[in-house]
């Protein structure tokens, strides 16, 4: 379903345990940054009507995420600031084609990589944590995430045949399975 050729290493759930808070504040900038790229990616294919109204829907509920987690910060106490981000989601766009229509391709199925990785964590964290709030909101958050990365999926398919995007989808998995693998010190949602 999500297309993922690795699951996340068990010791990412033992570090996050740790670390709540400031995975909760790394939470909000990915959600605040997939509004952003849905929106970004809106602006880039202007012309293609039917891919804008999906990622319209995809921007209003990361934008939504993005203020249920600033409220969960805020009623926690825990200050929203900036935080170093891990090379992830830099090293995945390094994967994308520069060329048309394989950009365009590349460019919605990273997003939907991104979508999966979440969604994985969101199950590892709404299974994982001792915290029942946060199990609970990690359980909200659950099947959006998976519809997102089944929708960017989707939308590469107005830009190349299904076959190519599958796979390409599988090139770019097993790129972001090997990014995966390479730990960076900070606890994120995508490290």
């Amino acid at each position: 379903m999500l297309h993922l050729k690795a699951s996340s290493s068990p010791k990412w759930l033992l570090r996050v345990k740790d670390h709540l808070d400031e995975l909760l504040v790394d939470h909000a900038h990915c959600e605040k940054k997939a509004a952003g790229t849905a929106m970004n990616l809106l602006f880039a294919y202007v012309d293609q009507v039917p891919v804008v109204r999906q990622l319209a829907d995809i921007v209003r509920e990361e934008l939504e995420h993005f203020e249920q987690v600033l409220d969960l910060l805020q009623q926690r106490g825990i200050p929203f600031r900036r935080l170093k981000p891990t090379s992830y989601a830099r090293r995945l766009h390094e994967q994308i084609r520069k060329l048309e229509p394989q950009r365009a391709v590349d460019r919605l199925l990273v997003a939907g990589l991104i979508e999966a990785r979440s969604c994985e964590r969101f199950d590892l964290l709404r299974h994982g944590i001792e915290d029942a709030e946060l199990a609970r909101f990690y359980d909200s958050l659950f099947e959006s995430e998976a519809r997102h990365h089944t929708t960017y999926v989707q939308l590469a398919t107005h830009f190349a045949p299904e076959q190519e995007v599958y796979r390409r989808l599988d090139e770019l998995a097993q790129a972001e399975a090997d990014i995966l693998q390479q730990v960076e010190p900070w606890v994120r949602m995508h490290s």
